[in-house]
Formats: structure tokens, sequence, C-alpha cells
């Protein structure tokens, strides 16, 4: 894999696409800056080759032109961050990009108003992607949030460039993730959780193959039970994915995999932190009440497996972690996590809830790697080959 390690950047412009896709306040400042952090690397090491580096990125979902949405609200975060002065270019491609790309110097960096201002990137319209890849000497993808898309920024820019390469942070994503489904390390386990089996459906179904336990939890865990005859009261259900998880099952018996289900479960009269709560057995939840959590008893028989695995993959919290009443579960499987990462495991965390339970209950420099790519993390694991990743290969 050719990484931004293996090119010296002396006298050459970089384009790198980033993912800067970062939140904003109401005052428009960046909320959370991990993401700008996670480029920092790549970005340094072209600098301190001696080499010029020219961002791209989008933000947000904009509709055209939507001036909140643009790039210009986080030039001096970024600054900040990196530790140089950025420049601003307020469009993409047209004169005034070309010409702030052209003057740019050695160890200076130029930041690109926001991509999905022109349609033409979502579109990976060519000749749009030949405008952007004529501002630079070497193309460099850094951003693995949007590897599974195949933009112009992303994907189609890469043709039109003879040196190209992966930035440090999509390099590691990519390596982690390939750790976990090649792992030689054993026993690997996989935690699902979150709402919905038919969002973990192609997920499952290819890494039963590559896994010897996979956990189950979260709101998916109750068409699980209610497929097996218990009853489940008002808890969230796919009615029409009952078969689907039975079968499941029977493929994860059938390739050795032990499937471990919640057996206690933290239930609820209300979808409220102030509802009244019990802990019940998991097949036997009354009418009028909802299972949010897994209970003790769940939490000791994940542990036991969790601290036995020595590969790790997480996805999905086991409750409604966001109520303090219904994170019980979601803080001990961290907690657990790290623990059997001290001891040697390898863990990897992705998907949305999960990184932002990580970081809300500070597991983030417990396990050994957190991805940032929600939706190219899923795809990768379904098995599909992730475009962006394919144009520099």
């Amino acid at each position: 894999m050719k990484t931004v390690n293996d090119i010296n950047f002396k006298n050459k412009k970089a384009l790198i696409r980033v993912d800067f896709n970062v939140p904003l306040n109401d005052q428009l400042e960046v909320g959370d800056t991990s993401r700008i952090e996670a480029a920092k690397p790549t970005i340094l090491k072209i600098l301190e080759d001696g080499g010029s580096a020219i961002l791209m990125s989008h933000l947000g979902r904009p509709e055209g032109i939507e001036k909140r949405y643009s790039l210009e609200h986080i030039v001096d975060k970024v600054s900040e961050i990196i530790g140089v002065k950025v420049k601003f270019a307020s469009d993409s491609v047209g004169e005034e990009a070309k010409k702030a790309a052209k003057d740019l110097q050695p160890g200076e960096i130029l930041l690109l108003e926001n991509l999905r201002f022109q349609p033409e990137e979502k579109k990976g319209d060519e000749s749009f992607s030949k405008e952007l890849a004529s501002l630079g000497d070497i193309y460099v993808n850094d951003a693995f949030g949007t590897a599974h898309r195949a933009h112009a920024s992303t994907t189609i820019v890469a043709k039109y460039f003879d040196e190209k390469c992966f930035g440090l942070l999509l390099a590691k994503e990519i390596e982690s993730l390939e750790k976990v489904l090649g792992s030689s390390e054993k026993p690997v386990t996989a935690i699902l959780g979150g709402a919905k089996v038919s969002t973990k459906i192609t997920v499952i179904e290819n890494i039963l193959d590559k896994i010897d336990h996979l956990i189950i939890g979260g709101g998916m865990t109750y068409t699980f039970i209610k497929a097996q005859g218990g009853h489940i009261g008002n808890s969230l259900v796919e009615e029409d994915k009952q078969d689907l998880a039975l079968k499941i099952l029977k493929s994860a018996e059938e390739k050795g995999v032990q499937v471990h289900l919640p057996v206690d479960s933290v239930i609820a009269d209300s979808f409220s932190e102030m509802a009244d709560t019990k802990v019940v057995s998991v097949k036997e939840i009354p009418d009028g009440w909802m299972g949010l959590d897994v209970g003790p008893e769940t939490i000791k028989k994940f542990g036991r497996v969790i601290t036995d695995s020595k590969t790790i993959l997480w996805n999905g919290p086991l409750g409604v972690f966001e109520m303090e009443t219904f994170a019980k579960g979601t803080i001990a499987i961290g907690e657990q996590i790290a623990e059997a990462t001290k001891n040697g495991a390898f863990s990897l965390v992705g998907g949305g809830d999960s990184v932002a339970a990580v970081k809300k209950f500070g597991f983030e420099d417990k396990v050994s790697y957190v991805s940032t790519g929600g939706g190219a993390m899923l795809e990768m694991l379904e098995g599909k080959s992730l475009p962006g990743i394919e144009a520099i290969k």
C-alpha cells in the first residue's frame, strides 16, 4: 500500500482529499476537531518534505451554495491545529482556485471551498475532476469517511495523476479493518449493537466466516428474542425480520460461530430518563414495558467472552446510552474491551453511535483503533470494494 511515507514531496503540490465534514455550532464554530486532528500527520509529512498542501473536503449536505456550509468557517481552527496559517479559496475550481494553487509556496496550505457547492462533485463529473486535478502534482486520499463514494474528489480525480497515494489516516483505517477481517489472532469477537437487524444483515453475513463469537445487543436483540418465542412487551422489533434472525442463528451454528444474546434486560415503562425501571429476563418483558439496556447478568456473560478474545470489533451501542439510566451496558462493554486491549487484544471500534459512546465515556485512548468512517467502514465489513480505495490501488 503506497502512502505519503513512500514519496518525497519536495517542491511538489499535493492535492489532498480530507474529511473535514465537522459539526458546527450555532455560532458556526467547530464542535468536534477530531477529523481535523486525524488529517494532521499526513499534512505535516508533506510540509516537512518541503511540499505544499491543497486541501479539499465537503461539509454537510448543502443544496447549492449555502454560506453556513462554507469551509471558510473552519479555516482558523485548521490553522490552529496544524500550526500553519491556512489560505482559503472561495471556490474549489475556477480562476481564483487556480491562481491560489499556482502561487502556493513550499510549506504553505490552501483550503478549497466546499466541494459539494458544485453539483458535479457528487455526480463524479469528469471535467470537474480534471479541473481539480490541474491544481496539484500528486493526489493523496486521506478521507476514509467518503471512500465508499465514487465522487469527483474521492475517485474520479485519481485517474488524472501519475503519482497518487494514501494518506496516513486512510492507510491506518484500511490496515485496522483488514487486521480484524483477516485476523489469525483468535478468538475473534464481533459485538454488534444498534437498533435494527436490517442495517447489519450484510455485515453479519460477511463476517460469520471470519469470527468465533458474535455478541448481539441494542434494539435488534428483541427481534431475535421474539423470533425464538420470547415475550418482549413493547420493545423495538422488526416484525418482518424474524425469519432472517433465525436464519442468521442457523448460519452461525453451521459455521461454528457462538452467538451470545442478552439474558436479562433493563426495562422501562416509557422511553424516558424519568421512567420506572426494573431488571427482568429478556424473554419475559411485560406488556407496556420496553427493553432499553442489557442487564447485569448479560454484562457478566458478555464480559467473559470479551476477556478471552484476542481480536475485537465493536459496532453499535448495547442500550440507549444517551440516557444515563440506560448507559450501563454500553459503558461496561467499553470497560471490558479496554481491559482486553490492555491485556494484548486488538480492538477496533467503528460506526457513528459506537464512536460517540467511546468518546463520551473516555475509552478513545483505551482501545486499539477508533474508525472515523461510519458508512465506509460498514461497506468494507460487508465485503464491498470501496471506489476511493480502488482508485489509488
